[in-house]
């Protein structure tokens, strides 16, 4: 869900990691601690993903995401950053993702 054109859009940069752990893969964005896992990485990256919405939207809905995201360091861009590139250990795959703010957290 994209934010309406007429209103300020909002972003966050998120870096989720995946990692093969024997016959499965374990996602995690780094910044939420949230974490989900998958028989292969498009499986663990669609739960994962679901997991961030439903811990986004839930601080939203308790009126806790400013709070959250201050204490957690997490900046809010109002311009889509250019070029996001995450320190992350070679090991293991990487992907980063923003995420759209309006009245609920959307991929984009």
């Amino acid at each position: 869900m994209a934010a309406p054109r007429n209103k300020q859009a909002h972003f966050v940069v998120l870096t989720c990691t995946f990692q093969r752990e024997g016959q499965s893969v374990t996602a995690k964005c780094q910044e939420l601690g949230t974490t989900a896992f998958g028989r292969n990485l498009n499986q663990a990256e669609k739960r994962l993903r679901e997991a961030i919405l439903l811990h986004l939207n839930t601080l939203e809905d308790v009126g806790e995401r400013a709070r959250f995201l201050r204490e957690h360091k997490i900046k809010m861009y109002t311009d889509y950053p250019e070029a996001v590139h995450p320190t992350i250990p070679t090991e293991v795959l990487s992907k980063a993702q923003v995420v759209t703010v309006d009245k609920e957290f959307a991929f984009v």
